[in-house]
Order: structure tokens, then C-alpha cells, then sequence
């Protein structure tokens, strides 16, 4: 029995509220009565020449009645017993007088979050329980017992596309002349109809045969490689990063990620979801396509390829080098956090619950990866943490929290000098001062005579 009846239509989201800012796009159409009738007409052609054929009951109303009609149950008990339905008795009467269900909705709403935030709590716990079996005796000890996490991150948290990269395949033309370095475009590709574009900033003054380290310089959520690279845009988030390291004597690599054109991009994650896949299973192979080439370089040594990102850039900090071998050492600008608290608590105002960015969540985080544990993934590698007092993505004090634990992971594996953090009085931006101590050090890369005396 197929029956054609109305039902629900949503022609959008809810309009943001003070509570809850936005929501993700769609709509809800039900069919109508002529693509039903269509679709059957198919379907019958598809069982014509069997025997035995069943019926094709179809009960309708024009779309217009509401699921369960009386024509549906007629049909439906017509054909399984040649029988009707009775007649309908007396309507049933409302005897709970003074009841409200909304309260009764709060009720279990307020069950529900409790149960989130139980979870949250016990997170921290769980996840210690997972990595009892990370040694942390010595560096070579961390990195054999640290693999299994690595692939559980790449295989059940971001998700890996299994195809092979295509032959890189530069294209590049030159688009900026100053004074000091040389501007470049770049395209690769990576899959089919999947490529990887950014600005290359080479310094005019490298000798021939020498070989240079490189700082991958990543933008935030809806930016682009020219608000960190080109030299007419001074975007304060960024303070041209790029271009004040080339001009250091770093090349630098500014690459476009995919997190732009807001519910376009979020809505990529979404498909990506279902399929065991996340934003991150396509930016990993960018930067694995990325890190290749530039390693390729003649005037590039493959051994000091750092990265640097600011905000969402930052959180491409914590993920990509954590899968992306060829990334010497990592610093996260803007982003670090105890992450799980920011996904999930719905009493802090730093939190994601109830904000537009409905495509942040990722799979079961906190029982396995906060991000003192993605950290893990990098360590040994250098990594640092560039913290501004007053920036909104966490209060000071959640930072310093989960930073405690990359310290003392570093500590433990007696290389404390490896990792670092910068808090300075300012907001959500690139400071560029103890980060570019930072990458002078880690990437054996002289500083300025100016810069070494201040």
C-alpha cells in the first residue's frame, strides 16, 4: 500500500535567537502526489514480466490528508483480510486538567544535558584509561606505543579518503616583486577535482645550492592565502606573518584550506560524516601533497618544514602535523584550548553549543583526543602554543589547563625544551614575537642581528 498523505514542511532554519545564534541549512518537502505516482509507474515496469505479481494499492487524497486516512487502512485491511475497518467509537477525552507538557519536555531535555555533561566530566577519565598503554619512558618508547593512537586518530577521528595522490604536477606563476622576496601562486593537484593552491614566498637572497627552512603560514576560518601573504593586505588578525618571516629569511608556503564560503563548506563535513570522513580527510592529503613538493625544492630543506596557523589555521595545527610526518614542528595560534569543555559544556559562554558553527563536532573526542592527547601525536616534534590574554575562543586558565599536560609530557620524555607557550596581553591575532624565537630555534634559522638584541 502506498499512500499519499501530507506531512511536515520546513522551509529553512529557525532564525537565530539569543540562546542559539544559528543553525544548519535545509528543508523538508515531502513528495508530491505526481513524482509518487511516477515512481510507481517505474516500479511496476521493473517486476512486469514476473509472476505472480502483487497488488499496487494506492490510496490517495491529492496529498491533502494526513498519514493513517481511512482510505489507507480500508485498502490495507481490504487486502490482508477482506475485511473493513470499524467504525470509529466515541473520541477519547483529555482528564488531566492543570497538565503542561512543556514542562514535562524540560524535564527530559534537562535529563539529556545532564547526561552530556556527565560524560564531559568523565571524559578526562576515560581518556587517561585509553592511554595507559603510551610509554612514556623515553622518546623512542613514545614514539613506537604512540602509533596505534596516531592511526585511531586518522582512521576514526578524521578519516582517510583510500586513494592515491595524483602526480603533483606544479603550476605557479609569479605574483608578487618586493624587495626582499619573490611572490609566487601555486596549484597542485592532489585527487580528482581535489587540488592544493597557495602563495610561495621565496627570499632573493638565498645563495645557489643553499638550502632554506620553510613555514607553512595558515589562515583562519573564512580566509585566504593573500590575508597572510600579500603584501597590500594588512589584516590584523594576521599581521602579514608570511611576509614578516620571509623577510626573516624563511620561505614560507601560505595555503588555502577549505574552510571558506560558510555553509558551503560546513555542509562538505556534513556529507563527509556519514561516510567516516570529516573536512580534515581532504585537507590531510592537501598537506601531505603540499609538504611533498616543497621537500622537492631545490632551495627547501625537506627536514625543516614548520607550521603555523592562527585560529581555525590553529586547529589545522593540532591535526594536520599530528598525521603529516614531513611537518618538523607545529605552533597553534588562537585556538588551543581544553577542547572538549568548549564542545560540550552549555554553562560557559566560550562554548560551541548553541553557535552557528554546527560543523566543529567530531567523533567521540572526548573518550580519546583532547588536545593535550593530539599534542601527543606530535610530540617529539617542537610544539608551541601562542596565547593572547584576551582572546575569546577560552579563558586563560583552560589553556594553561590543557597546556599543563602537554608539559609535562615533554618533561616526562626529558625535552621540555621543545615545547613552549607565549601569553601576551592582546586578543585574537599573530604576536609573532616568541613564535618567531620559536621557529628561529627549532628550524635552525639565524634571527636577525636586530631582532637577536631586542
Amino acid at each position: 500500500v502506498v499512500e499519499v498523505s501530507r506531512a511536515p514542511q520546513i522551509e529553512g532554519p529557525p532564525a537565530p535567537r539569543d540562546g542559539r545564534s544559528g543553525a544548519a541549512p535545509g528543508k523538508w518537502s515531502p513528495p508530491g502526489p505526481e513524482s509518487v505516482f511516477a515512481e510507481l509507474v517505474r516500479a511496476k515496469k521493473l517486476i512486469g514480466t514476473l509472476q505472480n505479481v502483487p497488488r499496487w494499492l494506492i490510496a490517495k487524497d491529492e496529498g491533502n490528508s494526513p498519514p493513517g486516512a481511512k482510505t489507507t487502512l480500508t485498502a490495507f485491511l481490504d487486502a490482508v483480510a477482506g475485511t473493513k475497518p470499524a467504525e470509529s467509537g466515541k473520541a477519547p477525552t483529555y482528564d488531566r486538567p492543570g497538565f503542561n507538557p512543556q514542562e514535562r519536555l524540560k524535564r527530559q531535555l534537562d535529563e539529556m544535558t545532564e547526561y552530556t555533561q556527565q560524560l564531559m566530566r568523565e571524559g578526562e577519565y576515560t581518556r587517561k584509561a585509553l592511554w595507559s598503554k603510551a610509554n612514556r619512558t623515553s622518546v623512542d618508547a613514545w614514539r613506537s606505543t604512540s602509533a596505534q593512537y596516531r592511526k585511531m586518530f586518522a582512521d576514526e577521528v578524521i578519516g582517510r579518503f583510500e586513494l592515491d595522490r595524483l602526480p603533483p604536477n606544479p603550476r605557479s606563476r609569479k605574483v608578487y616583486d618586493e624587495a626582499k622576496y619573490t611572490g609566487y601562486d601555486v596549484v597542485l593537484d592532489v585527487f580528482p577535482d581535489v587540488f592544493a593552491y597557495g602563495i610561495l614566498l621565496v627570499p632573493k637572497d638565498i645563495k645557489p645550492g643553499e638550502q632554506r627552512p620553510v613555514v607553512v603560514c595558515q589562515h583562519g576560518l573564512e580566509g585566504r592565502p593573500q590575508d597572510v601573504a600579500d603584501p597590500k593586505i594588512n589584516n590584523p588578525a594576521y599581521n602579514q606573518f608570511a611576509i614578516r618571516l620571509a623577510e626573516r629569511g624563511f620561505i614560507t608556503f601560505s595555503p588555502q584550506n577549505p574552510y571558506i564560503f560558510k555553509d558551503r563548506f560546513r555542509t562538505l563535513q556534513r556529507k563527509s560524516n556519514p561516510l567516516r570522513k570529516t573536512l580534515f580527510s581532504t585537507i590531510v592529503p592537501q598537506h601531505q601533497q603540499i609538504t611533498d613538493w616543497l621537500a622537492s625544492l631545490p632551495m627547501v630543506d625537506a627536514k625543516r618544514i614548520g607550521f603555523y596557523g592562527l585560529s581555525y589555521g590553529g586547529k589545522s595545527a593540532m591535526r594536520i602535523p599530528a598525521l603529516v610526518d614531513r611537518y618538523a614542528l607545529s605552533i597553534c595560534s588562537a585556538d588551543f584550548n581544553e577542547w572538549i569543555w568548549k564542545n560540550t559544556s552549555v554553562r560557559s559562554n566560550h562554548s560551541y553549543v548553541g553557535t552557528g558553527e554546527y560543523e566543529i563536532f567530531e567523533f567521540d573526542l572526548g573518550n580519546t583526543f583532547n588536545y593535550a592527547e593530539m599534542a601527543g601525536l606530535i610530540c617529539p616534534r617542537p610544539f608551541m602554543v601562542e596565547r593572547g590574554h584576551h582572546d575569546g575562543v577560552a579563558p586563560d586558565e583552560w589553556v594553561a589547563y590543557e597546556f599543563a599536560k602537554v608539559r609535562l609530557l615533554y618533561s616526562d620524555l626529558k625535552i621540555p625544551e621543545r615545547t613552549t607557550i607565549e601569553f601576551f596581553d592582546g586578543p585574537h591575532t599573530i604576536h609573532g614575537v616568541g613564535t618567531f624565537a620559536f621557529l628561529h630555534q627549532h628550524l635552525n634559522w639565524p634571527e636577525p642581528a636586530v631582532a637577536a638584541a631586542k
